[in-house]
């Protein structure tokens, strides 16, 4: 039970315009195993599939050796009242040391020198914790949830009273050299500048994610592509060419079990050409999920030549909305067969099929997402640096992390559909 763990006190103070002066309390736990599972449901309320601790549980397996999560269910005097999820990251030297070499080559300071060549002889040792309230492993807002539906501000306070308990109570296990919440949507940013001080917390911009909205009316996706102008038209239909050589199927459980090695040994192609490996997912990553979620989560193998050279992934979310999750694929076989765009326009016949009205594609390749109708939908993070080590690769990091740029593309006809 809750109370066998430690409680403590969370310091909320009231903006004097309301009744919100409670008795705040927390409690943290370090696995999905431990957390008391009727009081987290309690807040959630199935609202968030990234939240639900099903799903929290498959992140546990990832090596502990350099991650790991906290759980934290914050009470009202003994009533559950939010819920938060965050993940330590232990960066070793090495990894900063790519950092520091790709970003701050230009202008050396004489510290930045010894800082470098420190690294050099240490690429083992890990240099900076980062404390992250939400989930590094997808993009979107999935830090928290309330019980009761209160003004944004009041959740943005309660959070940043939150944060800097637990930062404080894990310079216990080692120093944190930064904290960072992610990702607020555009909407929010107004109000979270309110709380999430421009002198405590730095604001900078990640890749957005890539949105496409689907109007109720289209069935197939023939109908949508005769949204677009000539141009995107006979471009779509190129692509879609290639789809006659290409066999697809979705894979029951069973099936997925036969094809998890060959799944991850294309997840690894696409994780290899990251520009910054956060975090690798576990072998077993996509079992568990169509273990745990099986009308859920679904996962979608291509064929070509009778060997499998891509996979997708993707999510009914509690709302209108299909996420696509995680994909692999070949690259040598990208450019011949279209592969990575015919992909996509897998991913908008399974929203079309599901009855979705949004289809979410996440991050990167903004560009070639918005030939089929994506737009981008901005996210906005917060990081707050606590030590000399985080200030000096603060800058290199932030850049890392920042949106690269593209040029979006409008493939619609003015008078049926615009992007954005």
């Amino acid at each position: 039970m809750f109370f066998c763990k430690n409680i403590e006190k969370l310091f909320h103070q009231s903006n004097g315009k309301n009744k919100l002066e409670k008795e705040l309390s927390f409690v943290t736990f370090d696995s999905a195993e431990e957390v008391e599972k009727d009081h987290w449901n309690e807040i959630l309320q199935n609202r968030n599939i990234f939240l639900d601790l099903n799903y929290l549980k498959t992140l546990d397996s990832i090596s502990r050796k350099n991650f790991q999560s906290r759980f934290v269910i914050v009470y009202n005097h003994t009533e559950p009242y939010a819920i938060a999820y965050f993940q330590v990251i232990d960066f070793q030297a090495g990894v900063l040391g790519e950092l520091l070499e790709s970003k701050v080559n230009t202008v050396k300071s004489k510290r930045t020198q010894l800082f470098e060549s420190y690294i050099g002889d240490n690429k083992d040792e890990v240099l900076m914790r980062l404390l992250t309230c939400g989930n590094n492993i997808v993009s979107g807002e999935h830090a928290f949830l309330f019980k009761e539906k209160m003004p944004k501000q009041e959740e943005f306070k309660i959070i940043e009273d939150l944060i800097d308990r637990l930062s404080s109570r894990e310079k216990l296990r080692g120093k944190v050299s930064a904290v960072m919440v992610k990702d607020f949507e555009s909407p929010l940013l107004k109000k979270a500048k309110c709380f999430f001080s421009q002198d405590k917390y730095i604001e900078f911009s990640v890749e957005p994610n890539m949105v496409v909205d689907i109007p109720e009316k289209i069935k197939t996706v023939a109908e949508y592509i005769a949204l677009f102008s000539k141009k995107y038209r006979n471009r779509a239909k190129g692509i879609l060419k290639h789809a006659a050589a290409i066999t697809v199927k979705t894979l029951d459980f069973e099936e997925l079990k036969k094809e998890n090695k060959n799944i991850y040994k294309l997840y690894e192609m696409v994780y290899d050409h990251a520009k910054f490996k956060l975090v690798k997912l576990p072998e077993t990553y996509f079992l568990d999920l169509k273990k745990n979620f099986p009308n859920k989560f679904s996962v979608t193998a291509f064929y070509y030549n009778e060997k499998m050279v891509a996979f997708s992934s993707g999510i009914e979310m509690s709302d209108s909305t299909l996420e696509a999750h995680y994909i692999g694929f070949d690259y040598e076989l990208n450019k011949e067969i279209d592969l990575y765009q015919n992909m996509l326009y897998n991913f908008l016949e399974q929203a079309i099929a599901l009855k979705k009205t949004r289809l979410n594609l996440g991050r990167t390749a903004g560009e070639i997402k918005s030939t089929i109708g994506a737009y981008a939908q901005e996210l906005t993070c917060y990081i707050k640096p606590q030590n000399t080590v985080s200030r000096l690769v603060l800058k290199p990091f932030i850049n890392f992390l920042q949106p690269s740029d593209w040029v979006p593309r409008n493939p619609f006809k003015e008078e049926s559909l615009s992007v954005g």
